[in-house]
């Protein structure tokens, strides 16, 4: 059997429906709310369970308390912005479980929303814990996965609850998420191009090696672009390099010049003196970066040549930032191709995380295809891992 999703189940009124949702947002230093995406996202599943008259009971972790109940990791920010969202009280539970949380859940009337607090205060959580699941399951009828971005962890909330609840589904951020994939990796229109950036070959290794069997092209970008080019013979200077995983690089490069997959590396890049946003810097071809140096975005010519890559792309795929976005002096890479990749006639998805900032950072994100809201599980899922949360989820 397949995934069932919330609206493929028969009758929701008056049954108490646990939904576990993404609300890890970043927020300011009073705690108010800075970015929403993964709030926004959540809501269409959370309006269809309140609309077809559920007791709705939503579940989520906010930073890394560790185990411990920490104020600053409160859920409640989260809870005031779901409610000025979606337009309806939005109630907070002092816990996650106990009898306090049950009289809560108990008093709910159909159409209403209790927030439990952070699942993570209890380390049981992300030992996924079947009787701390338990807990928290607290005589739910339903229970909705609709937090793709954790489900490449079996925690407590994502895996060990679907044992103890008799119903599970799937939310629509879910659906999206998996249908997306779906036409990238399994069936694409091609060309198909894969972008890949951010620091370190390392945290994109096994991505790589499934890549490269897969599309039609690989553009290389940020830091892990030097590992690729002191491969190649050339001399990086102070560039991020994975010394180590050379040999590796040496073995992707052989295996795409191989099957044909056209391989695309910087040809120029900004370098600076330091890691610093007013660093001495300059733009050079990557042949001549001069020692004590590094590279820290790539230059206009790469950019120019990357967005020339995409110009037959029918499909694209973006996970890691060409360079140090954040800094202004090196953004101009990574909002180019962003710029790129926006403009392409073509399927386009961006992979979460860090990507996902960048594109809104460069406002193209109303002009690409699909952004993912899991950087982690999106890496996951193109490595062909099996997702703990989705595995569960199947009939």
């Amino acid at each position: 059997m397949g995934i069932c999703y919330i609206d493929q189940i028969k009758d929701l009124k008056e049954k108490k429906v646990f939904i576990r949702v993404d609300f890890n947002v970043p927020q300011n230093e009073t705690g108010a709310v800075t970015e929403d995406t993964r709030i926004l996202g959540a809501i269409p599943t959370i309006k269809y369970a309140v609309e077809q008259g559920a007791k709705v009971i939503l579940a989520s972790h906010l930073g890394r308390p560790k185990g411990e109940k920490k104020t600053k990791y409160t859920m409640a920010p989260a809870s005031q912005r779901l409610a000025e969202l979606i337009g309806i009280p939005v109630k907070q539970a002092p816990d996650c479980f106990g009898a306090e949380v049950t009289g809560m859940i108990d008093s709910l009337k159909g159409g209403e929303i209790l927030m439990l607090e952070n699942v993570r205060f209890y380390p049981g959580e992300e030992k996924n814990d079947p009787e701390f699941a338990r807990g928290l399951a607290n005589g739910c009828d339903v229970y909705v996965n609709d937090a793709f971005a954790v489900s490449h962890r079996a925690h407590a909330s994502v895996e060990a609850i679907t044992k103890v609840i008799p119903v599970i589904a799937a939310g629509f951020l879910m659906r999206d998420e998996m249908t997306y994939f779906d036409k990238a990796m399994s069936n694409p229109v091609r060309p198909l191009v894969a972008i890949l950036g951010g620091a370190k070959v390392s945290g994109k290794l096994e991505v790589l090696e499934k890549l490269v069997n897969k599309v039609d092209k690989i553009v290389i970008g940020g830091g892990m672009a030097f590992t690729f080019l002191k491969a190649m013979g050339y001399s990086v200077g102070n560039s991020m390099v994975e010394d180590e995983l050379i040999p590796t690089a040496e073995k992707i490069l052989s295996t795409a010049k191989e099957r044909g997959v056209k391989f695309y590396l910087p040809i120029d890049c900004v370098v600076a003196d330091s890691f610093k946003a007013t660093a001495t810097n300059f733009i050079t071809p990557v042949q001549e970066i001069p020692d004590g140096w590094m590279a820290l975005d790539i230059g206009p010519a790469s950019a120019t040549l990357f967005t020339e890559s995409l110009r037959d792309a029918k499909t694209v795929i973006w996970n890691g930032p060409m360079g140090v976005f954040e800094m202004d002096a090196f953004c101009r890479g990574t909002f180019a191709v962003a710029e790129a990749v926006a403009g392409c006639f073509a399927t386009t998805i961006i992979g979460g995380g860090d990507t996902d900032s960048a594109v809104r950072k460069a406002g193209v994100e109303n002009r690409v295809s699909y952004i993912s809201t899991g950087g982690g599980a999106f890496l996951e899922l193109l490595e062909g891992k099996i997702l703990p949360g989705v595995k569960a989820l199947e009939g």
